[in-house]
């Protein structure tokens, strides 16, 4: 079954009290158990903002080259995301759908392209 990647950038999230962020984090918990439940879950993780970022990394003359914060300027940061493992388009839909109106803000749907390091004619790893 291919993978699919759930994901919203920080900035299409509004100002949020701690008790919303509470409640935000108890729907999204329930949307994930579902997940679970239903045997597609995979991984997910959120709370990102421009406050996690580490760092940045490139190849320079065959060496890994550190610098602070993102590597481009830009104003959106990941702000969460959820992979799941379900057969088709119109699943993966069905349950981006669910966390976004469970969260009540947007959400942007990705498929992973088959992997190149797995072997094609299994379904191991995919």
């Amino acid at each position: 079954m291919p993978q699919y990647l759930i994901k919203f950038n920080d900035e299409w999230v509004p100002e949020h009290s701690a008790e919303e962020i509470r409640a935000k984090s108890r729907a999204a918990t329930a949307v994930v158990d579902q997940m679970r439940e239903a045997g597609v879950f995979v991984y997910s993780n959120g709370a990102l903002d421009a406050s996690t970022v580490v760092c940045s990394v490139e190849s320079q003359d065959g060496e890994p080259i550190f610098t602070d914060g993102p590597f481009v300027e830009t104003k959106e940061h990941l702000g969460g995301f959820c992979v799941i493992d379900v057969p088709d388009d119109d699943t993966a839909r069905d349950w981006a759908g669910r966390l976004a109106v469970g969260l009540d803000w947007p959400q942007e749907l990705h498929r992973f392209p088959a992997s190149p390091f797995t072997d094609p004619t299994t379904t191991e790893g995919n």
